[in-house]
């Protein structure tokens, strides 16, 4: 069981939908005192958003490829599945990054209220910035600029 479990997903065998998981953040949220939520889906991506103390956070959470040959294959003997078997298994992927979400937004909350963290930290990469990236998006290639030449970038760069 021990090689198993390493590559077993959370929650990889829910049954909970897509949707209800959506209910379910949205729920959550407005518990923690946010003022807006939304969310959407394109083929490979889904987005939400919210606003909470004063801050626009958005989650992009990648989805699985439909045509991913981990969902037409059988693991164990590689039989090809039916397209409805395919698109069982895709759905299923769908389900189980959804409820990692709920997961990872939940605890990001839980920290908040408890007093162990503040909205600010714990959202800090997905607060979306006047331009309409969040700040990851923003400082991710300044990091990576950072650590490759081993030096800050200026403090003030247009100086």
């Amino acid at each position: 069981m021990g090689r198993e479990r390493e590559n077993m997903a959370y929650a990889e065998k829910t049954s909970i939908s897509v949707a209800r998981t959506k209910a379910d953040i949205e729920e959550l949220i407005q518990k923690a005192g946010a003022g807006q939520f939304v969310s959407g889906f394109k083929e490979d991506m889904a987005v939400i958003g919210f606003s909470l103390s004063d801050r626009q956070i958005r989650f992009v959470l990648p989805l699985p490829n439909k045509q991913d040959k981990i969902f037409w294959y059988t693991p164990e003997r590689r039989n090809k599945r039916s397209e409805e078997q395919a698109y069982a298994a895709w759905e299923q992927a769908c389900r189980s990054r959804w409820r990692a979400l709920y997961l990872i937004i939940k605890a990001k909350l839980e920290a908040v209220e408890s007093g162990i963290s503040t909205v600010e930290r714990e959202f800090f990469y997905d607060v979306v910035l006047p331009d309409g990236k969040t700040i990851g998006e923003w400082m991710a290639p300044q990091l990576e600029t950072a650590y490759q030449t081993g030096t800050m970038p200026p403090m003030l760069p247009m100086l």
